[in-house]
C-alpha cells in the first residue's frame, strides 16, 4: 500500500509540475519485437498540463486541451478530433501509467547510484492488453526518463533526452503562441472529424 501512494504521489506531483511548468524534450521511441530487429523514432516533445505537442517523423501532433490536431507531411492532410479520455491516457505514456497504477502490482527500486528509481506496474489482470509497465525516474526531481510498455512479444521504449522545465513563455522551438495547436497551410486538405 505505501509503495502505490508513492507512485501516486510521484505521479501526481510530476503532473502538478507539469501544470506550472512546460516540460521540453527530445526523445527517442524504439520498437522491438522478438523476430524483428528494433525499429528506432527520434522526435521532440512539449508538454503542459495535459496539452502537448509532438513532432515525429513527417508526423506532427497538438491537443490544446480541447482539439487533437494531426497533420501529415507526407499527405498534407491536418485531421482533427475531439479525442475521448481513454485516446488520451493510452496517448501520454505518463497519464497512461497513473491510470494503471490501481489495476497493477506495483514494485519500486533504486539504481546502485541512488540516482534513479525504476517503477514496475504489472497488471493483476492480463486481459487489459499490456503485460508490463516500467518508469525509469530522475530522483533529485522526480523527471521521468523512460518508459517502456511490454505487449505480448512488442516492447515499446520512450527514453526522454535531457528533459526540462522551463516557463511556459521561454519554450524553445515555437514559432508563435499556439504551440498546442497546428494551423493549416492555404492547399492543406483538412478532414474535421469533431462533433
Amino acid at each position: 500500500m505505501k509503495l502505490l501512494l508513492t507512485i501516486l504521489t510521484v505521479l501526481s506531483s510530476f503532473m502538478a509540475n507539469l501544470e506550472q511548468k512546460t516540460l521540453q524534450s527530445a526523445f527517442t521511441v524504439t520498437v522491438a519485437e522478438e523476430v524483428n530487429a528494433p525499429m528506432n523514432y527520434p522526435g521532440e516533445i512539449i508538454m503542459q498540463g495535459n496539452k502537448f505537442r509532438l513532432e515525429m517523423m513527417d508526423i506532427e501532433a497538438a491537443y490544446d486541451g480541447k482539439t487533437m490536431y494531426m497533420y501529415s507531411a507526407q499527405t498534407d492532410e491536418l485531421t482533427l478530433s475531439n479525442p475521448t479520455e481513454q485516446e488520451l491516457v493510452e496517448a501520454n505514456p505518463l497519464l497512461y501509467a497513473k491510470a494503471l497504477v490501481p489495476v497493477c502490482n506495483v514494485t519500486e527500486r533504486t539504481t546502485q547510484d541512488g540516482q534513479q528509481t525504476i517503477v514496475t506496474l504489472t497488471p493483476k489482470d492480463q486481459s487489459i492488453g499490456i503485460n508490463r509497465f516500467v518508469l525509469k525516474l530522475r530522483n533529485s526531481d522526480l523527471m521521468p526518463l523512460s518508459v517502456e510498455i511490454k505487449e505480448g512479444k512488442k516492447i515499446s521504449t520512450l527514453k526522454l533526452k535531457e528533459p526540462k522545465f522551463v516557463p511556459s513563455d521561454k519554450v524553445q522551438g515555437t514559432k508563435d503562441k499556439s504551440v498546442f495547436s497546428i494551423q493549416a497551410e492555404k492547399d492543406t486538405y483538412v478532414n474535421d472529424m469533431r462533433l
